[in-house]
């Protein structure tokens, strides 16, 4: 993976060392300051290049157009919360998207199947372990986003949410987030109606350069990625690592997503 990461500066490749606790505790810091934490510069930039070029051809012929509208929980309704409450209002979310089982063994893919990665991961976050995804097409996923094109505001459904930026668009298409919008015992249904209304003041954005990690508490975070400008389209990848073995998406998910189940 030296080819590929800038290990001098992130040693994931040694858990023993002094650099490699800096770092994790760096992490740790950061994911309780700002629920989330970036690594600039992680993928070198010859490696960003060739990840970029490694997905492109399947972008032009194999992508699935994911466009749908959704309420920020993706789902139709939650129990106990009135069909018309303005926390269930719908937005609309546009891009292209591949999965890991079009990726062949693209750098990307190398990468998520990496031990050393789950296992620095799972260090920042607290945790054991950290288990790749069962899903074959879920594990992985590379979403383009071309001009006017945007991921409206949702949460996610596992704890922690880790993405790799392959391409930077022209213009626009930031990574906005709302952190710890809701917690396990509180839903704050007001709360974020308050943001889809653009009325939370909390709310910070990001701007992204290509090559950089960005690891975030994904479920209780509200994020979106605003519409790109431009001709050149942001690309990402999204890596889905959980703390448990053997997780699937359901069919209807894999339908929803991604335009078929199989």
């Amino acid at each position: 993976m030296d080819e590929f990461l800038d290990l001098d500066r992130f040693p994931l490749n040694r858990p023993e060392s002094a650099e490699w606790r800096a770092l994790v505790d760096l992490c740790r810091a950061d994911l309780a300051r700002d629920g989330m934490f970036n690594l600039v510069g992680f993928l070198r930039p010859e490696a960003v290049a060739r990840a970029a070029a490694e997905l492109a051809p399947v972008f032009e012929t194999g992508a699935f157009t994911h466009r749908r509208r959704h309420n920020i929980y993706f789902r139709k309704d939650l129990p106990g919360l009135a069909p018309g409450h303005p926390a269930l209002a719908e937005v609309e979310t546009v891009n292209q998207t591949i999965c890991a089982d079009q990726m062949g063994q693209a750098l990307v893919i190398r990468l998520y199947e990496w031990a050393p990665f789950a296992a620095f991961l799972a260090a920042t976050m607290e945790k054991p372990a950290l288990y790749t995804m069962a899903d074959p097409l879920a594990r992985v996923n590379a979403m383009a986003y071309h001009a006017g094109e945007a991921l409206n505001w949702h949460f996610d459904r596992s704890e922690f949410t880790t993405t790799l930026l392959l391409q930077a668009p022209e213009a626009a298409g930031e990574f906005e987030y709302r952190s710890d919008l809701r917690s396990e015992g509180d839903p704050n249904y007001d709360g974020v109606a308050r943001l889809l209304r653009g009325e939370d003041d909390a709310v910070r954005r990001l701007r992204l350069q290509a090559g950089t990690l960005n690891v975030f508490r994904g479920r209780n975070t509200a994020h979106r990625v605003t519409p790109v400008q431009g001709g050149r389209a942001r690309v990402i990848t999204v890596f889905s690592f959980y703390d448990r073995p053997g997780v699937l998406f359901t069919e209807d998910e894999r339908r929803g997503f991604y335009g078929r189940a199989v």
